[in-house]
């Protein structure tokens, strides 16, 4: 089921994002763009999670601009409207007891609803694409509280998934998912850019992981971005050790040509030689 409407942009033009008078991050521009996957990546406290939430609108920036289709201002829609085209996938979410998976996911249909009727014509269709992309089709009358944090992680993002929006932010979404999942979720996530030409943005700890599925890599630090681009751009030895103040080492495989990171610690070395 591919998205219908007119795949969105989202830019955030010199953000300037913090809480009370310290800073986050500053003079931020990050572009997410259709069809394309943009990943967000620092060190712990780099202004991340922050610069992604403040372009969902769950976060007021001190200074800066967010902007849809390259000119209109995220501030202009009604949150109703914004919500049908950009959603985000937080870190943690609540697990109501009790409520079905089924529910829950289709609590991601209430930017479609009408206001008084509470009709949702393509609400069904949506709801059972996002369960179904996502596995969580066979759990779907079980309680959400009843489920790992790896199943629970799947059936948030089915929530984001079936609001069918041209713009999908992520937050860390393979935190708490084993392998298996993690390789999963990332492949839906360039399915939904290459297929659906949705346009994603994605924070994500793990390097090698955004030096994989992303077309565009924004690498923050001392409050700013660093560098952004593709990843053979950004994810350099140089940048990288910069960033997180360590000596990591990029090479490409032997095999591949895909780029390899690998940070070097004091038994960096040991490990080699054991393997």
């Amino acid at each position: 089921m591919a998205i219908t409407r007119a795949a969105s942009a989202l830019r955030a033009v010199d953000l300037r994002c913090g809480y009370g008078d310290v800073d986050v991050v500053t003079g931020a521009c990050v572009d997410v763009r259709p069809g394309e996957v943009t990943a967000l990546v620092g060190a712990n406290g780099s202004g991340k999670s922050t610069l992604l939430r403040s372009m969902a609108r769950l976060h007021t920036p001190t200074s800066g601009d967010v902007l849809l289709d390259g000119d209109t201002p995220a501030l202009a829609l009604s949150l109703r409207e914004f919500a049908r085209r950009v959603t985000l996938l937080t870190q943690s979410r609540p697990s109501p007891a009790g409520i079905p998976v089924r529910d829950v996911v289709a609590y991601g249909r209430h930017p479609h609803r009408h206001r008084w009727r509470g009709t949702d014509p393509d609400g069904a269709e949506a709801i059972a694409w996002a369960m179904e992309v996502t596995g969580v089709t066979p759990m779907a009358d079980r309680g959400i509280d009843e489920l790992s944090g790896g199943e629970r992680q799947r059936v948030w993002l089915a929530t984001c998934l079936c609001q069918r929006t041209s713009v999908l932010l992520l937050d860390e979404p393979t935190t708490f998912l084993d392998l298996r999942y993690q390789v999963e979720i990332l492949e839906l996530v360039r399915d939904l850019a290459d297929v659906h030409g949705v346009a994603v943005g994605i924070v994500l700890h793990d390097l090698q992981q955004a030096c994989d599925v992303a077309d565009r890599v924004v690498l923050l630090a001392d409050r700013a971005v660093l560098a952004a681009g593709p990843p053979e751009d950004v994810m350099t030895a140089e940048l990288l050790s910069a960033a997180f103040g360590i000596r990591i080492d990029v090479h490409p495989d032997a095999e591949t040509g895909v780029r390899r990171i690998h940070p070097v610690g004091r038994h960096t070395h040991r490990a080699r030689q054991l393997a």
